[in-house]
């Protein structure tokens, strides 16, 4: 068809795995995405997630393994996760975890009502009473609406605040039969594994098995990045690890698969860029306010966070989802319904992962895709968002909004790091 197709660059090497030509499955080529990204995006995500909205997660990381026996958590240290303090927390975020929807909303004393407001967490604490009727409603929709994956119940005692800040992800020394099962369930039983036989299998199944090859690929890349070189006196040492990063991607030593496993991270990419592009609208009115209690510290995140929007916007080359599910209407529904499902599943094995740091960034980056994945498949109820009050047919929650734009993050540092590694390779010839 006359397109440059993706090859690898012999410039630096047979380790550098230099990625140039258009993607699979889509009209973008790597060169674009890493200025875009490396230029645009990952200067301003950074800066995002280190604000205060996107800093605090809510996890349960000790629900029990559905799958097989737990094995036991990592006794390594740096697979521990130090929980936040709830003074730590602002009070906005508090809050915001245990929202209530009722008609008495509509009688509440100007005290009561504040406080009220404070629950909504990412919306705008100035709500007339029909918008407040209208949360009873948009309750309901939320218990009965379609998730892409199994949510944590913020309510339990055993859910903890993280601050993702003070508990990177990293290489903690995890591995070997354990960290093997766990991925080695995700693909054989969840990822349409014939893909990697029949390569004219249908678009959706393709697209399911490359957003998880891509997540595992991005995942890798974080570990071989941020690795544990030195435990002397006292002191950890982290840094990239370039003999890791060989094993992981490159051509020889992965007989090729490397090459696929890079093309997939980009296309992951592309699918969460995607997602951002069509939920800017949620995001830009006025009701939405990422609400921590901190009225000037609001206004520079939701400043920040609009910028990104605008920055994507402008992205000449995105992922065109409509030709997803677009068959006949029966089969389309229930491919949709399979890919739900199948995705719920990967998000139920995340609370197999023995260590608590991985299981951590596991849980909250397959939490961003799905809430990506939710926002793909919400076109025509984004479109129809009432400007002035909450929507009852679609709505995010903090949690989601926090692992989308965090999941997201992960993503854009996996290929900023790319460009490092390139970088050290060059060096190293």
């Amino acid at each position: 068809n006359g397109r440059k197709r993706l090859r690898f660059s012999p410039a630096h090497g047979p380790a550098l795995l230099q990625l140039t030509g258009v993607l699979d499955d889509c009209f973008c080529d790597v060169e674009s995405i890493d200025i875009f990204n490396n230029f645009k995006i990952y200067p301003r995500i950074r800066k995002l997630t280190e604000r205060d909205y996107f800093r605090y997660y809510r996890v349960n990381l000790k629900r029990p393994c559905p799958f097989w026996p737990d094995d036991g958590h990592c006794s390594i240290k740096d697979c521990h996760v130090e929980p936040c303090p709830e003074s730590k927390v602002p009070v906005g975020i508090k809050s915001g975890n245990y929202n209530k929807y009722s008609q008495a909303a509509n009688t509440m004393s100007d005290v009561v009502e504040c406080e009220q407001a404070k629950e909504l967490g990412a919306i705008n604490s100035t709500l007339s009473n029909q918008s407040k009727e209208a949360f009873a409603d948009w309750a309901r929709h939320d218990d009965a609406q379609d998730h892409f994956c199994e949510l944590d119940d913020e309510t339990s005692p055993d859910a903890e605040y993280v601050d993702l800040l003070l508990n990177p992800e990293r290489y903690t020394g995890y591995k070997g039969p354990s960290a093997w099962r766990v991925w080695n369930s995700i693909y054989e039983e969840n990822c349409f594994n014939c893909y990697l036989y029949r390569p004219c299998l249908c678009l959706e199944k393709r697209v399911f098995y490359r957003l998880i090859s891509g997540l595992h690929s991005s995942i890798n890349i974080h570990l071989c990045a941020e690795y544990l070189l030195d435990e002397g006196w006292g002191r950890s040492v982290w840094g990239p690890n370039i003999q890791e990063f060989r094993q992981r991607f490159d051509m020889a030593e992965t007989k090729g698969e490397g090459t696929r496993r890079l093309k997939n991270l980009y296309f992951l990419y592309l699918i969460e860029l995607r997602a951002l592009y069509k939920v800017a609208p949620y995001f830009e009115r006025a009701i939405v306010n990422l609400y921590t209690g901190n009225a000037q510290e609001d206004g520079e995140t939701k400043d920040l966070l609009l910028q990104i929007f605008n920055e994507i916007k402008a992205f000449p080359m995105h992922f065109d989802e409509k030709s997803m599910f677009a068959g006949h209407k029966l089969e389309a529904k229930t491919l949709k319904e399979e890919f739900r499902l199948h995705f719920k599943n990967i998000s139920r094995i995340m609370d197999c992962v023995g260590c608590s740091k991985c299981r951590l960034w596991g849980k909250l980056q397959t939490q961003g895709l799905g809430t990506a994945l939710k926002i793909l498949f919400s076109e025509k109820e984004i479109k129809n968002l009432p400007e002035h009050s909450p929507s009852k047919g679609f709505q995010l929650t903090r949690q989601e909004i926090v692992a989308l734009m965090n999941g997201f993050g992960r993503l854009s540092t996996s290929i900023y790091q790319l460009h490092h590694f390139r970088q050290l390779l060059k060096e190293k010839r």
